[in-house]
């Protein structure tokens, strides 16, 4: 009886398929049609279209229930001053709400100081003009920090799709440079491949990064006088062309 497990047993042997698919051509070009990889960049300075602040009110006490009544009552007050410059505040968002309890640096016992409570708000302008009178006003009330503004674009801001089109036009130009210098010419596009368009990072300018608040006076404080802070916005492509034969 013949084990057909056996290591010595002859079993059929599956022939194994040979891979017949074609290896892809290498994406150096040929004599006849060489490949031209260029870069090509924009970088644009314009205006800003928004500005961003940031609202922390604070409030402390003794008691729990007395530092949240005032911590509210500053709250709706500066809330009701943000809302009332209507459409120049185009998006008004709460980050943070904290109630913070201190204890006493000595003794074994869980003694409470005092209570620290905070409450932050982020408004985005679209009025400079309106920007300026907030934020003195704002600085005005008692316990009040105002930081920024940080300047910005919007997402879909004209100025991005500019500098993207001016990146490939300056791809093109480049590499019909480099053929022309050959005694060649463009024939055809290969690729495209983005490698994004940046806006710069907000930035806040100087002397603008925190403004304490103060009790409130009778009279109010002239509006300050800002700057919008000029926005770089980048972009940059990758592209490859066929050229017509060299003349070496």
């Amino acid at each position: 009886m013949i084990d057909p497990h056996h290591p010595n047993h002859d079993t059929p042997i599956e022939d194994t398929p040979v891979d017949t698919t074609p290896a892809p051509a290498l994406p150096y070009g040929t004599p006849d049609a060489p490949r031209l990889a260029v870069r090509g960049e924009a970088r644009l300075e314009v205006a800003p279209e928004i500005a961003r602040i940031t609202v922390t009110l604070s409030a402390r006490g003794t008691h729990r229930n007395a530092t949240l009544t005032d911590l509210t009552r500053r709250n709706e007050h500066a809330l009701t001053l943000i809302k009332s410059y209507g459409d120049a505040v185009e998006k008004l968002e709460t980050g943070a709400f904290s109630l913070t309890p201190q204890l006493t640096d000595k003794g074994r016992n869980e003694r409470i100081r005092a209570y620290h409570g905070r409450v932050i708000h982020t408004a985005t302008l679209n009025d400079f003009t309106a920007l300026g009178e907030l934020t003195t006003r704002l600085a005005d009330l008692d316990l009040t920090r105002v930081d920024g503004p940080w300047w910005a674009l919007r997402p879909d801001s004209p100025a991005h799709r500019t500098a993207r089109t001016q990146a490939v036009h300056d791809a093109v130009q480049r590499a019909r440079e480099y053929a022309e210098a050959l005694g060649a010419r463009l024939d055809a596009l290969l690729e495209i491949a983005d490698l994004g368009a940046e806006n710069q990072a907000f930035a806040p300018p100087p002397g603008m990064r925190g403004l304490a608040g103060r009790a409130a006076t009778q009279e109010s404080a002239p509006a300050l006088d800002l700057e919008p802070q000029q926005q770089t916005v980048h972009a940059a492509v990758n592209a490859r062309f066929t050229m017509t034969r060299p003349a070496l």
